[in-house]
């Protein structure tokens, strides 16, 4: 018994999954905001300084969670989910500051509508992983098991929003745009920014997964 009371239990993983989120949001808010402020350097730099901030920030909390996974005895919820969970989180931070640093390395100077589109429905697809996440901790309750999956839900339907914005902004960008170096440019950051959305419906299935085995 006394062995069983001096064993880890549970850690502050929701809390850590939360800090999370919140860095993801973040990151996602300052990259909307570098989009919408693009013609004008100095706050460019500033909110692509902020999207490394969070990124940097979420890392931190990626390797303490994984830290603690090894320390605690006992957990909320599978181990493997939670590293799962986080990791596929912390990839998410990691494709809006690779979209970011793609921007200023590519030289890209037009920020087309499509961009901005693409922007900002990885801005609110973040927003509601954030979302999601904070619900975690009370699954136990019925009804926030529900809002979590309608939450998830949110996600896919974004998700396909952007992969329509998408094929469409690839349609656009192969009938207009004569400059060959400006279309692969367009292309690749199209493409990073539909990666954004796609690794958030990972989180969600995640997610999904978590609340189907704890509710």
């Amino acid at each position: 018994m006394l062995f069983g009371k001096l064993l880890p239990r549970d850690g502050n993983f929701f809390e850590m999954f939360n800090a999370h989120g919140q860095a993801i949001v973040s990151g996602a808010r300052a990259f909307q905001a570098m989009i919408q402020n693009y013609n004008d350097p100095i706050l460019r730099e500033k909110y692509a300084a902020e999207v490394d901030g969070a990124e940097h920030a979420a890392d931190k909390i990626t390797a303490e969670v994984n830290r603690l996974l090894h320390k605690t005895f006992i957990t909320p919820i599978d181990r493997e989910q939670i590293h799962t969970l986080i990791n596929s989180m912390d990839d998410i931070l990691d494709l809006l500051q690779d979209t970011s640093e793609t921007l200023s390395l590519y030289d890209v100077r037009v920020i087309t509508e499509e961009v901005v589109r693409l922007g900002d429905i990885s801005a609110k697809c973040c927003e509601r992983v954030a979302h999601a996440v904070s619900l975690l901790s009370q699954l136990s309750k019925s009804s926030v098991a529900e809002a979590t999956i309608k939450t998830c839900e949110e996600i896919d339907r974004l998700e396909s929003d952007a992969d329509r914005v998408m094929r469409s902004a690839m349609s656009k960008l192969f009938r207009e745009q004569p400059d060959i170096r400006e279309l692969i440019k367009l292309k690749a950051i199209y493409e990073q920014l539909e990666s954004i959305s796609d690794k958030c419906e990972d989180v969600a299935n995640v997610i999904e997964g978590i609340v189907l085995e704890n509710s």
